[in-house]
């Protein structure tokens, strides 16, 4: 996301094979025969700095790091784009098989991280939301953004559906497809799940900030809202666009305690 088109990061294209070998505006970055010494290799293992993916932690496993290097020193052999294109595939989950952070993890590196990282395109992370992590994703230590088993009552469903402004990845048009907002949807409906399968404990107690359309005195769009009638209510009415503040019940439901107009 960083090192591809017109404008990849100091002239380097890691999307195309040319793009590899012709380096950054500041020389090579592989030397055949010499993975270990290539800077490549070298930004991956944080030998050089800033270490690479800028997006990290996470960075490449040593395993991930290892088959760069054996690349490398093989002499850095094309492969077919059929090859390319499958290896880059994101995991799709089986027929009956829960979704995890797994089949989620690739679009948020893809559409969310290069924000939404320690020191993204924006500088730090926008209201200090880190997406590049599983434990980041599903933080809840200043406010949750993630309800586990709730789509409709987590922030992070709502700015990619656009049900909330401004609509995110921030740099859509074109926002996420309809194939990947569903997997999203899916991933948190089936408990938010890790990439070993355990599902996310509910952020019991934990704030929340949701935006959307008041569609009924106790309704934010289609997600009913626990304890509405006793809110503050600031200027707030049937139709408008409002936020809603709250905590999260052990059900995962919202319990409300402010809903003002936006």
């Amino acid at each position: 996301m960083c090192h591809s088109g017109a404008n990849a990061a100091a002239g380097l294209r890691l999307d195309t094979l040319d793009g590899v070998l012709a380096g950054s505006a500041r020389g090579p970055v592989v030397r055949a025969g010499a993975g270990e010494a290539s800077e490549l290799v070298r930004r991956l293992r944080g030998t050089s700095q800033p270490r690479m993916p800028m997006t990290g932690p996470p960075f490449l496993s040593d395993a991930q790091i290892a088959r760069f290097v054996a690349w490398i020193d093989a002499g850095m052999p094309a492969g077919s784009v059929e090859t390319a294109v499958a290896a880059s595939a994101p995991p799709r989950p089986a027929p009956g098989e829960p979704v995890t952070y797994a089949h989620v993890a690739p679009i948020f590196a893809r559409r969310c991280a290069s924000c939404h990282a320690a020191q993204g395109r924006m500088g730090p992370a926008p209201e200090g939301y880190l997406l590049n992590s599983y434990a980041a994703t599903i933080a809840a230590a200043d406010r949750a953004r993630v309800i586990p088993g709730r789509p409709e009552a987590s922030e992070l469903m709502r700015r990619v559906r656009g049900q909330a402004r401004p609509r995110m990845p921030f740099d859509g048009p074109p926002y996420l497809d309809e194939a990947d907002i569903a997997l999203v949807e899916r991933w948190i409906a089936d408990g938010a799940r890790d990439a070993q399968g355990r599902a996310a404990p509910i952020p019991v107690g934990a704030a929340v900030r949701l935006h959307g359309t008041l569609t009924g005195p106790v309704q934010l769009d289609a997600l009913p809202l626990r304890g509405a009638s006793g809110a503050r209510v600031d200027r707030a009415r049937i139709g408008s666009y409002v936020e809603v503040r709250g905590r999260v019940t052990s059900e995962g439901e919202i319990e409300v305690r402010r809903v003002r107009r936006r």
